[in-house]
């Protein structure tokens, strides 16, 4: 739905930007899953948890579009995040727990999340409730 140029959705939930995030930290649990037992508590739980809070901060950034500095604050976390994931796909293909194909494409759909997301930050406006 548009009005006067403007983007407006239900939920953070119909952002294709959200659904990739989302799509793509499903692929990261299921992956993580064969990582060795010894990681559980680093790389494991630190993949996951820096992939899921890229959705995480998305929907509480959704929730600030009345106070544009909220807003972009919040998204500049998600982009953190998503930069964080990128760093431990790295580790992961290092230590051979993902194969560089799979890093390669986690990384590159990262790198979607985090243009979707710098697009957003520079032009918020365009997000913001009125």
């Amino acid at each position: 739905m548009e009005e006067k140029g403007k983007k407006y959705f239900i939920t953070h939930e119909d952002l294709a930007i959200y659904q990739l995030a989302f799509e793509t930290a499903m692929q990261i649990f299921e992956h993580s899953k064969k990582f060795p037992v010894e990681e559980k508590y680093s790389k494991t739980f630190q993949i996951r948890r820096s992939s899921r809070s890229v959705c995480a901060n998305l929907a509480g950034a959704w929730k600030k579009r009345r106070y544009r500095d909220a807003f972009v604050a919040k998204l500049n976390d998600c982009e953190s995040e998503a930069a964080e994931t990128q760093v431990w796909l790295k580790f992961a293909v290092k230590c051979e727990y993902l194969t560089v194909e799979q890093g390669r494409e986690l990384y590159a759909r990262y790198n979607q999340v985090l243009s979707e997301l710098v697009e957003i930050i520079t032009h918020p406006d365009d997000w913001l409730l009125d």
